[in-house]
């Protein structure tokens, strides 16, 4: 990324400083494409996840609106994150004739795929699902196979949000139609994101303008963003989980040792190796959120761009939890720079809050 800020070109300019510039989106648009085994002329590079996943949806729908081959349908699951739930909201109040259904989850947070079959079934037309890879709040893995070949039965285009999944498991673009993706979810920069759009899958932009990204997304590139969202990819594809992994592991079996009554979300069900939601009963999770960030551990109640607002979580409520239980989920997510000290800090940190917690009940 340094050494991109000191190419000053637009990349859409032929000069030298502009095809400078350009060479560096290709060269990371070919890293990223390589890392979910995609087509480098399938990626288009975006602002980040909820741009990626507004596009996917919105741009699909709009894309199909015009063809022989429109789209009547459009079911999404009931833990998608916010960006994928509001934008088919948008969509479907404003096209005429799409039926908009959610999809359940089990218990542990798995996409219901007898449900789904229903769904595809019952109705007519040609269908958008949306499945995510993995749940950026419980970090519960989807059965995305299971999932492209019901879709493939039955006609149905699939958008896959793989944000929080790329870079921790493999993925591979060619099961689904749409996939999005974000630099910052695997160590590259805030700001840059992509949707790998397969060939020949409708599409219109949602941002007119220029004919930047093949016409998909108009605006200069984000070309540092963008070169530091191609490193990452390329250190991900050879990086090994399992350190992580262990982290997580140390984690929740201190915490299950330290807290009977302990609730893991998600823990019968394979799950991403760096994300660990959880509840206290009685530790409301916004004083615990506060009481650990005094003792320098930073956690979450659910998803980052609405932590701000604690409130119970969509993902919880889809698999039954009750509303006094999830109002004490926290979050925490494991990274590279982790170590064993800071599992143990916030191990001692839930320890107190929770004692705090006991002696306000019992008194």
């Amino acid at each position: 990324m340094e050494r991109a800020f000191s190419v000053t070109g637009n990349p859409s300019s032929i000069h030298l400083e502009g095809r400078k510039a350009r060479q560096l989106i290709e060269d990371a648009r070919e890293k990223v494409a390589a890392l979910v085994a995609a087509r480098p002329q399938d990626v288009i590079f975006t602002s980040g996840g909820t741009e990626a996943n507004t596009l996917a949806v919105c741009g699909a729908i709009q894309g199909a609106a015009e063809s022989e081959a429109r789209i009547t349908r459009l079911f999404v699951s009931a833990i998608e994150h916010d960006s994928v739930l509001h934008s088919s909201a948008f969509v479907a109040e404003r096209q005429p004739g799409l039926r908009l259904a959610t999809i359940p989850v089990t218990r542990d947070g798995v996409v219901d795929l007898a449900a789904m079959n229903v769904l595809l079934r019952e109705g007519k037309g040609r269908a958008l699902i949306c499945v995510m890879a993995a749940n950026n709040e419980t970090g519960v893995i989807q059965p995305l196979e299971a999932v492209a070949k019901l879709a493939c039965e039955y006609g149905a285009l699939l958008h896959v949000d793989a944000v929080q999944a790329c870079g921790k498991i493999a993925i591979d673009a060619g099961m689904a139609d749409y996939v999005s993706l974000s630099a910052h979810k695997m160590g590259g920069p805030q700001g840059a994101g992509a949707l790998i759009v397969k060939e020949g899958a409708p599409l219109a932009a949602q941002i007119p303008g220029g004919g930047q990204e093949r016409g998909h997304r108009a605006g200069t590139e984000n070309v540092a963003g963008i070169a530091g969202f191609g490193a990452a990819a390329d250190v991900v594809r050879e990086e090994d989980a399992s350190p992580v992994l262990a982290l997580r592991e140390r984690f929740e079996s201190g915490l299950v040792s330290q807290h009977s009554d302990v609730v893991v979300f998600g823990s019968a069900a394979p799950r991403l190796c760096n994300t660990s939601n959880f509840a206290l009963p009685g530790a409301m999770a916004e004083t615990a959120i506060m009481a650990l960030d005094l003792d320098g551990v930073m956690v979450s109640s659910g998803a980052a761009c609405s932590s701000g607002k604690v409130r119970p979580s969509h993902v919880l409520k889809a698999m039954g939890v009750s509303e006094e239980i999830a109002s004490s989920a926290l979050r925490i997510s494991f990274g590279w720079n982790s170590l064993a000290g800071d599992v143990d800090a916030a191990l001692n940190s839930l320890q107190k809050i929770s004692a705090h917690a006991r002696a306000r009940r019992a008194a």
